[in-house]
């Protein structure tokens, strides 16, 4: 068995994924790993790349509603 390189992955879930210290430790391994797309699948949204569409695509406001408008 391997062991887990605690370090990387610490600094993985926390300089890459964002995540505090308490919601690090709060994670099983497993979770960790999908998270970081290590189990074979897609990689999740990180953190910097939402902010990134976010500041793409704004939410807009909704135009005010005229009287009579449901």
């Amino acid at each position: 068995m391997r062991a887990f390189d605690w370090r990387g992955l610490m600094r993985a879930g926390l300089r890459d994924l964002g995540l505090t210290p308490a919601e690090f430790w709060q994670l099983t391994p497993a979770e960790l790993l999908i998270m970081l797309g290590l189990d074979g699948g897609p990689a999740a949204l990180s953190r910097a790349r939402l902010e990134e569409l976010a500041a793409a695509f704004p939410d807009l406001k909704a135009p005010p509603k005229e009287d009579g408008d449901e």
